[in-house]
């Protein structure tokens, strides 16, 4: 059954990292999908709020990709400085998602047996 790995997706995370210049802080962690295969989970630590934002496939081999904002336990304060910078972190987590759909099309990668 066709799935993105954890190392396919710190390859796409790296090479995103690349080309965009920004996301240094992304990384990939271990995440098992049902039949036991590390699929792994895309999570983008955010700088200027208290949670981060969550990236995975809507199933194993679905191209399109759901984002998961995590809920913060406090309320966030900025100044408009500071949620200028939290709406680029946002963006880069959007741009990342649309990258990483855009990767899935099509892409087979077999479960090791």
């Amino acid at each position: 059954m066709p799935f993105r790995s954890k190392e396919t997706l710190e390859q796409w995370v790296a090479e995103f990292h690349d080309a965009r210049g920004a996301g240094e802080r992304i990384k990939v962690v271990v995440q098992d999908g049902s039949d036991g295969g590390d699929t792994g989970l895309v999570v983008v630590p955010l700088t200027h709020a208290t949670g981060s934002v969550f990236m995975e496939p809507l199933e194993v081999g679905e191209a399109h990709w759901r984002v998961t904002l995590e809920p913060q336990a406090d309320t966030t304060v900025l100044t408009s400085h500071q949620l200028h910078n939290l709406a680029v972190e946002l963006s880069v987590a959007a741009e990342l998602c649309a990258y990483l759909e855009a990767r899935s099309v099509g892409h087979e990668e077999a479960l090791e047996e």
